[in-house]
């Protein structure tokens, strides 16, 4: 089997980034971190094992391959989901009732997001090959326009979340946000522009290569003591919302915490009048 230049440069892109990846989990378990992003290293080791097997056409025939390929692709966006619900719980520390927040907002996308999964498989037509590409591309663009939100979102929170770009949990998020802006724009650009697309896959490998090197170097150093926010004289919305949301309950127990939608909504216009009020009175 022959194999052009292009995929010689995408196998030494994707061998250089497991060695990275490697080095990664050698100082998550050496600082021990594991602890505190989970998650994130369960991840990296998917990554490393799903690499290997992404290198199988080049070396044998598998005809099965198609299937591995996207399943891969499955396991890895929810795996990203994931790591973006970590990092967002990390950045939230100070504020337990935001994180319960965050929680219950992240089971909601999860469940939205296979849903409508499923029905854009069920949606489109032909093959099962199809259906099961359609499925996994749409999983894959949701998820990486997340990781954009949530990059734009720590952009323009950085300072009202007492959070530095060097801590782990920033630098983390700069890598999948920076990598998913790419991915998303060289999709694009494949469609648009297939004769470049060998070129375009390229870009996206060294994007992905600089990410993981990014968080290498993140993880190596000691992560800066971080703000606490709390302890300011100003009164930061963080603070309105995370107290209004401990003083809100719902017949015992956090609005949020309810299991049925008839009494989330509720709490949510309760809690933003509260969050109102405690503004203006201030």
């Amino acid at each position: 089997m022959q194999i052009s230049q292009t995929q010689l440069v995408l196998i030494a892109l994707a061998i250089v980034a497991v060695g990275v990846q490697v080095f990664i989990l050698r100082v998550l378990k050496q600082r021990k971190l594991r602890s505190e992003f989970p998650v994130f290293s369960r991840y990296l080791v998917f990554c490393i094992g799903g690499s290997a097997i992404t290198l199988i056409p080049f070396v044998v025939y598998c005809p099965q391959y198609f299937y591995v390929y996207w399943a891969l692709t499955a396991v890895t966006m929810v795996l990203e989901f994931g790591v973006l619900y970590e990092l967002l719980v990390n950045a939230l520390k100070p504020y337990s009732a935001l994180i319960d927040l965050g929680k219950m907002l992240f089971r909601w996308a999860a469940v939205f997001l296979i849903l409508a999964a499923l029905l854009t498989a069920f949606a489109t037509t032909g093959s099962g090959n199809n259906k099961l590409v359609a499925a996994s591309e749409l999983l894959q663009r949701t998820v990486r326009l997340m990781q954009c939100g949530l990059l734009l979102l720590f952009f323009g929170l950085e300072k009202r979340l007492g959070l530095s770009w060097r801590t782990h949990s920033m630098s983390i998020a700069m890598g999948l946000g920076i990598y998913a802006g790419v991915d998303l724009s060289t999709t694009y650009l494949i469609d648009r522009l297939p004769a470049l697309a060998g070129t375009f896959q390229i870009l996206t490998n060294l994007v992905y290569l600089g990410a993981t090197s990014l968080w290498a170097y993140s993880l190596a150093k000691p992560e800066p003591v971080r703000g606490n926010v709390l302890d300011s004289p100003r009164r930061l919305i963080f603070q309105r919302w995370n107290e209004a949301l401990l003083t809100h309950t719902v017949r015992g127990e956090m609005a949020f915490a309810g299991s049925g939608m008839e009494s989330f909504l509720p709490g949510v216009e309760q809690t933003v009048e509260r969050v109102l009020a405690r503004k203006i009175i201030q």
